[in-house]
């Protein structure tokens, strides 16, 4: 799946400025990001969105403006130019980090003409259940792409090669989901809503071939284009879990190498997740969102949270090598969408559970490394000024240890409900061992194995200033604050 403690980060998040800087950032961090232990990074969508240089990039518009035509507005996309991210790639690359790209294969946005189509009104709340007869619309659904002018494909997109959309020109007060002519839901999705095929816009029939087609010559030419080193695949529940395993084997055999794949399936039911890994034969990772929720939930629930379940129902837990483990992202960050905060106090517990353990590929979140300040409009409709706090400091000094002694054995003391701990007992290339103890009560000690006798361990988080000394065999007495995670290295 991944290198040996190989550390993946998720570059951006939802509120970065629309200043078209990012590329040139990430082009001027890869050096330093590879130095502290970050062996690859996912970039969001580098496409033009229909929001143009505004766009997050999950408003897919054209996948192959990679920001070179003027199109909605801008030539940049919000994170810069095609040149400018062909360059990030290739400085990161040289520097050691693979690079993955965002895929947003679900549904396209800002079609240039309307098309009349015959469809039917379905529920937005249960998607079995029409609520309206059988009639003409008229819709957003043809893409031309005048900007691009036919430059790397001539395709141009039609109803017919939607399932469904949600707006119709002769009633556009109606709020429902328009299933098109001859189209069905695809199944292999989430039964959320009944069936989750449809998320947004104008959603891809990935059983009609011209749109199979051009999604698979689109990966060739991004492979081609790019040679980035895998993709991250955006609302994977919404789509047949088929297609992935399919377009995923096509363009690695394209590419003569293994492209690397990890999906977005935002469901905090692990068996969900274990029937898309089923389907896609585990050729496509996926992020731990199980994982995620147990942090939240624990970082709101304080001393009252048993520890010793924070794995239970995880991706992590049942099937360690597809389990991409994260903390938080774009989508659970506050004010978004999936807005699910682990509260400030908690997240260095939880990097601790994800960077310094044996199980698990996990992902760094922008935000919590470098902060955040932004402002925008909550559910309840009121404006809110958010500052999220970077945990650089603590999170580099566990990269540190990741990197240098979290390797061999690993021994689980799982068994108080608020301190927990474990310890690592390295490798001939990483002798030395590690000790990790986190406590979301009082302050805690525990009484754990690591393998060398006599020897002196220091807490690299500084939280601790007394040194501890194993016994004559390899056992000492870790210590942990209230509220709190020390990593405990050997002294050198």
């Amino acid at each position: 799946m991944s290198e040996t403690n190989g550390v993946m980060m998720q570059y951006f998040h939802w509120y970065l400025p629309p200043d078209g800087q990012l590329w040139k950032q990430f082009a001027e961090a890869a050096d330093t990001l590879a130095k502290v232990g970050v062996t690859s990074v996912w970039l969001p969508p580098a496409y033009k969105g229909t929001g143009g240089g505004y766009d997050v990039g999950y408003g897919v518009y054209d996948l192959f403006d990679l920001g070179e035509f003027d199109q909605k507005g801008s030539v940049r996309t919000k994170y810069g130019t095609k040149e400018e991210y062909l360059h990030a790639i290739k400085v990161a690359q040289k520097a050691g980090i693979r690079v993955y790209a965002d895929a947003v294969f679900n549904h396209k946005l800002g079609a240039d003409e309307q098309e009349e189509a015959e469809a039917t009104p379905f529920s937005m709340d249960d998607r079995n259940a029409p609520i309206g007869e059988y009639q003409t619309i008229k819709a957003w659904t043809h893409f031309t792409f005048p900007g691009r002018d036919d430059k790397y494909s001539s395709m141009k997109w039609h109803w017919w090669h939607f399932d469904a959309i949600d707006y119709n020109a002769y009633n556009d007060s109606e709020n429902a989901i328009y299933l098109l002519k001859g189209k069905e839901f695809d199944r292999n999705v989430d039964l959320e809503n009944g069936n989750f095929d449809y998320l947004m816009g104008c959603d891809l029939d990935m059983s009609h071939p011209e749109v199979v087609g051009e999604l698979k010559y689109w990966g060739e030419w991004y492979i081609d284009t790019t040679g980035v080193d895998g993709f991250r695949f955006d609302a994977v529940k919404h789509v047949s879990a088929d297609f992935f395993r399919e377009w995923l084997a096509h363009v690695s055999h394209y590419a003569e190498r293994d492209i690397f794949g990890v999906g977005e399936y935002w469901s905090y039911d692990v068996e969900a997740l274990h029937s898309f890994v089923e389907t896609t034969n585990g050729k496509v990772t996926l992020f731990d969102a199980p994982l995620h929720y147990n942090f939240h939930v624990a970082s709101q629930s304080g001393n009252g949270y048993d520890m010793r379940q924070i794995f239970d129902n995880t991706l992590v837990q049942q099937q360690p090598t597809l389990a991409v483990t994260l903390v938080e992202n774009h989508d659970s960050q506050p004010l978004q969408s999936l807005e699910s905060v682990v509260e400030p106090w908690f997240k260095p517990l939880a990097y601790a559970l994800i960077l310094l353990r044996r199980e698990g590929y996990p992902c760094l979140f922008y935000a919590d490394y470098y902060g955040a300040h932004y402002t925008d409009h909550g559910n309840d409709g009121e404006e809110h000024e958010i500052w999220l706090d970077s945990f650089q400091e603590i999170l580099d000094q566990m990269l540190s240890a990741r990197q240098t002694y979290a390797y061999g054995e690993q021994y689980d003391y799982f068994d108080h409900p608020n301190t927990i701990g474990w310890t690592r007992l390295g490798d001939d290339e990483h002798p030395g061992g590690l000790a990790v103890l986190l406590s979301n009560g009082d302050e805690g000690t525990k009484l754990m194995e690591v393998g060398q006798p006599n020897a002196t361990f220091i807490d690299i988080t500084g939280h601790i200033t007394e040194p501890v000394t194993t016994n004559d065999d390899g056992w000492g007495d870790f210590r942990c604050n209230a509220g709190s995670v020390s990593v405990w290295v050997p002294k050198h």
